[in-house]
């Protein structure tokens, strides 16, 4: 049993909720929704408390407002790289393959909640700024919490060295306790994860696979030529790197995020993994993660560039470079006010089709593969954040020393 990870019993969680999902069928799901449901419920509960503990921590951490500027610079450079190159290999893809041009997809009416998205660019940014940080965090609304907690820990900063020791030591503690807290729930992982693939499987069964493949292997592949060619190339030539000693540790937080698509639930094991196995400071990884996982989200922008330009090849439009440019620009954009919970980019993707015109029914098009698409590249956002990590470490002057190795060494 000491040999039993946390990444072993997920794995097993994970293939025992396939099983059961394919042999039961939906007489698994008394069983299956309440594992979920529960699992998923103690990870929201966690959440909102972790992200303003860890992100004000993370900034009182940082010290001066030099030391805060120069590291959100180069945070938020990385991100906005890092999506861009991701949109830009699934745009190339699509563009190549035409996994939409000639396909025989019967459109159905599009969901009304997808449909009924009004609110343009502008007005999210704007909607970051939040009226009431109380009223944000009760309504688990992420953006407006992650932007007064990085306000309120800059000025911490600001404060008088008595004061500011105080708050610093007080969140300091506050967040430590919310690490023991949320990995106490994440030991509860194997058995939501049962519940998750289970009633998944058991719902819909292998059937997404069929209609849609071609797009979806079109997705697969521009998601996986982002994980294995373009983050490994960011990590080796600008952090200096070795990328398979990084993702030696990553096995427990990919899981989990293949298995919630969420990176905000994912959060604890990848600070884990950042700090534990790749050794990042705390400073940087409390810092940079937390933002990270709201904000920076390549696997959905990725996914977004080419189910939008599939959507124009399904309904037999050809969409100039002009209108290309504005799908990169908007998946960019969106993939940034996108929220760290299950099926964000459906969203996000009814925005992206307003501004290029598009007609909104086209969403019902991809909705059957979405699910399953959602797991993979939540885990590609995942990994592209704790990529992000170790290279601003570098870029701080960080060592790494004894990346990779196991912490069981002392």
């Amino acid at each position: 049993m000491k040999k039993l990870s946390l990444t072993h019993i997920i794995f097993i969680g994970f293939f025992l909720g396939i099983l059961g999902g394919r042999v039961f069928g939906e007489g698994i799901l008394p069983i299956a929704d309440p594992l979920a449901e529960i699992f998923l419920r103690l990870l929201r509960m966690a959440i909102m408390p972790l992200i303003v503990t860890s992100i004000i921590s993370g900034v009182v951490s940082v010290g001066n407002a030099a030391g805060l500027g120069r590291l959100s610079l180069k945070t938020f450079a990385y991100y906005v790289g890092s999506s861009l190159l991701a949109i830009l290999t699934g745009q190339i893809l699509v563009n190549l393959l035409k996994p939409g041009v000639g396909a025989e997809i019967g459109l159905e009416a599009a969901p009304e909640q997808i449909a009924a998205q009004e609110q343009g660019i502008g007005e999210l940014l704007i909607r970051i700024i939040p009226e009431n940080p109380f009223a944000a965090l009760a309504q688990g609304d992420v953006l407006p919490v992650i932007f007064f907690s990085i306000l309120f820990g800059y000025f911490i900063t600001r404060l008088n060295p008595k004061p500011r020791m105080q708050l610093s030591d007080f969140f300091q503690a506050a967040f430590d306790t919310m690490m023991k807290l949320t990995f106490f729930v994440v030991w509860s992982a194997p058995l939501g994860v049962f519940g998750i693939l289970a009633r998944i499987v058991a719902r819909t069964g292998f059937e997404a696979f069929r209609s849609l493949g071609f797009y979806f292997v079109v997705v697969l592949v521009g998601l996986a030529i982002h994980a294995f060619v373009n983050l490994p190339l960011l990590l080796l030539l600008v952090g200096r790197v070795n990328p398979f000693k990084h993702y030696k540790g990553m096995a427990s937080a990919l899981m989990m995020a293949f298995s919630t698509c969420s990176t905000i639930v994912t959060l604890p094991l990848t600070l884990d993994a950042v700090t534990g196995n790749s050794r990042v400071s705390k400073k940087i990884a409390s810092f940079v993660l937390p933002i990270g996982a709201t904000v920076n989200m390549d696997g959905t922008a990725l996914y977004e560039c080419v189910a939008t330009i599939f959507i124009a090849q399904v309904y037999g439009f050809e969409l100039s470079f002009g209108a290309q440019l504005i799908i990169v620009l908007t998946a960019l954009l969106a993939s940034i006010g996108a929220a760290s919970v299950p099926m964000s980019g459906m969203v996000m993707m009814s925005i992206i089709l307003k501004a290029v015109g598009l007609p909104l029914e086209g969403v019902a098009v991809i909705l059957a593969v979405d699910r399953i698409l959602d797991m993979f590249r939540t885990t590609i956002n995942v990994l592209s954040d704790s990529c992000g990590a170790v290279i601003i470490a570098r870029l701080e002057g960080e060592s790494l020393k004894g990346m990779g190795e196991s912490r069981d060494d002392g």
